[in-house]
């Protein structure tokens, strides 16, 4: 079990951080201030990302990788890896690198089966290039890292990708529904990883001089994360589910213990308790919980001009919540601000070159997610 250490200054921004959580309960809807359009129809879509040209990359959880139109015309991808379907396993994160329009590469990130019953994430890179008939073709496709070790079940892989603004790749790493190993250093699981573009290890990694699994660590403690996003000044906010109770938006620290499973503001399935995070001030507190839970699927921080009023806020998309839950952020706090009923689960939530607003629904009764987008909503003529 490893935990980071607590100098006297340490533990005061602890407290403080313990003391100034919001603990957010449900709130009401507030009225949408956008219009929401359906521009296509998937199967299982889980994630998006915007080409250079304005079209999509969506990924369906089934395996397929998909271009699409901003008109809604959908084509084929070929060349995605094999993927382990079932449970929360499937396709998942697709995200451009930095310098796409220069290189062609793309990263992916997915559930992949290993030996007898075992499984676990994997992310790889490949090259895409596009046809002149709507669809494209991936090539050199390498896997650049995995979760280690693979496990049984088919839950909490996480695999959500960002880059830094200096080009480091960052992936969360959920902790397979197994809680221990989110503690375990020779362990990937229940981690946020830091690598280099092309899956090496950066030397300046917190736990580098560990070696192993341990140098890819950038932060521990984590249960289910699925969103990664970083802010105007360039710090690192992730959203992850809680268990029963205890959906957590947290500012990622360097080096840093966010404590599950000792301490959550959630409690165990069967009805354990797990002591909250202001018994144990040596780990992470969250900026923002929420209880009941919200089931956050993904984030963005906003940076576009149809919103203006929104810029530099975070935008969760909720799955029990069906919700579009948006974060206002003062230094190193935060505080839920709205929460857009948008009557389906939301999965994804992406910001589109034009500066709308995305969305991908998660499909539950098998009538396929739809392809949303969220524009200013038209002010009546007077």
């Amino acid at each position: 079990m490893a935990m980071t250490t607590t100098t006297p200054t340490r533990l005061i921004l602890l407290l403080g951080a313990a003391l100034g959580s919001c603990a957010c309960a449900a709130q009401t809807a507030s009225p949408a201030p956008f219009d929401s359009r359906a521009v296509a129809k998937l199967d299982e879509p889980w994630a998006m990302t915007f080409l250079p040209d304005g079209r999509l990359l969506v990924t369906e959880k089934k395996g397929k990788l998909k271009l699409v139109t901003q008109d809604g015309k959908i084509g084929d991808v070929s060349g995605a890896p094999a993927v382990d379907y079932g449970g929360q396993g499937g396709f998942g994160d697709v995200v451009l690198h930095p310098k796409f329009a220069d290189n062609g590469w793309i990263y992916l990130s997915y559930a992949e089966a290993g030996d007898g019953d075992k499984r676990g994430a994997a992310v790889a890179r490949a090259k895409l290039s596009l046809d002149d008939k709507g669809g494209g073709a991936l090539s050199d496709l390498t896997v650049i890292w995995r979760q280690d070790p693979k496990i049984d079940g088919r839950g909490h892989y996480g695999h959500r990708i960002a880059f830094a603004s200096d080009g480091h790749l960052f992936i969360s790493s959920g902790e397979r529904q197994h809680f221990d190993p989110a503690q375990d250093m020779k362990s990937n699981l229940g981690k946020i990883v830091r690598l280099n573009d092309d899956g090496s290890l950066p030397k300046d990694n917190p736990f580098a001089a560990q070696g192993g699994v341990a140098a890819q660590v950038w932060s521990l403690g984590h249960r289910n994360p699925l969103g990664l996003a970083f802010d105007g000044a360039g710090k690192l906010w992730n959203v992850e589910m809680g268990p029963k109770g205890g959906d957590e938006l947290n500012l990622v620290v360097r080096g840093d213990n966010y404590g599950y499973p000792i301490v959550s503001n959630g409690d165990h399935y069967d009805g354990k308790d797990i002591p909250d995070h202001s018994t144990r001030p040596e780990f992470h507190a969250p900026a923002v919980s929420w209880t009941p839970v919200i089931s956050p699927s993904s984030f963005i921080i906003y940076t576009g001009k149809p919103f203006a009023d929104w810029n530099g806020d975070g935008f969760i998309g909720g799955l029990s919540s069906k919700s579009l839950v948006r974060i206002e952020f003062s230094g190193n706090s935060a505080k839920e601000a709205a929460r857009y009923d948008m009557g389906e689960r939301i999965r994804e939530v992406e910001q589109g070159p034009d500066g709308n607003l995305w969305l991908l629904e998660d499909q539950m009764n098998g009538s396929g997610g739809r392809l949303l987008v969220l524009t200013p909503k038209a002010v009546a003529a007077k």
